[in-house]
């Protein structure tokens, strides 16, 4: 099975060893109940029907929550991976539209292809390719260029191609599809799509609607948390695909007051991070304290003694959740 970006190996580097005051901060997984939703994420199954905007109201209404967020559109036809992100999680949603996507979906032929042919076409395709956006997008209609990661052929019966595609974020499959019929001579379009994965989401470990209104129901009604938590995620669980970068406790609240992060607060990074990239900054406990642009690649911010290694881009941890240690 074919990679997306988030799913290479990092290295940890170590920098420095330090301890982290017990008295602040939670594991991300032992946070109060009412915490844990404000910081959470639902790994949610959405149906073939509704819009995905409609999906994410329903949830606040569910919840009752003010703020919701999902992480990248599916049309209304298209089932599967629809990340939610709830609350002050919110802040992560960018990093979730960005990410890399998978999907599984039936591509019809207009005409009888060899199978050969079909194979080979598909492997053209793979690499960086040129996409027009359909007339009904919501963007401007701009050739623009758009990275295939893989396409896999799963099965093939008749005209119906079973294909999955692992694709950076904002391919269009409909138009993919079409195109690859064009490039094969006889047309072709989608038939049905699924979404299997958007960054470190699957479908596998995903919930469904109802799943997440029973939880929240055993919750409200007899008290129950356990069934809440295993629908509702931790903030954190949604930039495992990011690079990392873990600080010491007394750079945390100046980091959440939105300086920029010096390298003597680095304890530790993750290999592969070039400057310019989008990292994520954890505490000791495996908070996430928020996203960040790095400045400098892995190798400079495990060598640098001083200067800026990362600048924030949106911060979720609150301002006094550490204590101040910077004047």
């Amino acid at each position: 099975m074919g990679k997306l970006p988030g799913d290479i190996k990092r290295e940890i580097l170590t920098r420095a060893h330090d301890v982290t005051d017990p008295a602040y901060g939670c594991d991300p997984f032992k946070r109060q109940i009412r915490d844990h939703i404000r910081l959470g994420v639902i790994n949610l199954d959405k149906p073939p029907g509704p819009t995905s905007h409609e999906v994410v109201a329903w949830i606040k209404i569910l919840l009752n929550i003010q703020r919701a967020g999902h992480g990248g559109t599916l049309d209304p036809g298209v089932s599967g991976v629809l990340p939610v992100a709830l609350e002050d999680a919110t802040k992560v949603t960018r990093a979730l539209l960005l990410s890399g996507k998978e999907y599984v979906g039936v591509m019809h032929l207009h005409g009888e292809v060899p199978q050969q042919r079909l194979e080979q076409v598909l492997l053209e395709f793979q690499g960086e390719i040129y996409q027009r956006p359909p007339m009904r997008a919501a963007v401007r209609r701009q050739l623009r260029t758009r990275k295939i990661y893989y396409i896999e052929l799963i099965e093939r019966e008749g005209r119906d191609v079973l294909m999955r595609v692992g694709c950076e974020a904002g391919t269009y499959m409909r138009k993919l599809m079409s195109d690859v019929g064009e490039a094969i001579g006889c047309g072709a379009h989608m038939s049905e799509l699924r979404r299997t994965r958007t960054g470190p989401f699957s479908e596998k470990d995903s919930v469904r609607l109802h799943d997440l209104s029973d939880a929240y129901a055993f919750w409200r009604e007899e008290g129950r948390e356990d069934l809440l938590r295993q629908a509702i995620l931790p903030v954190e669980t949604s930039v495992q695909h990011l690079p990392k970068i873990v600080v010491r406790d007394g750079a945390v609240d100046a980091l959440c007051h939105g300086a920029s992060l010096a390298a003597p607060g680095v304890l530790s990074v993750e290999t592969g991070i070039s400057a310019g990239d989008l990292v994520a900054i954890f505490t000791l406990k495996g908070e996430l304290i928020g996203l960040a642009r790095a400045t400098m690649s892995s190798k400079e911010i495990y060598e640098a003694e001083h200067g800026i290694v990362a600048k924030p881009e949106r911060i979720v941890m609150g301002p006094g959740t550490y204590p101040r240690k910077w004047k």
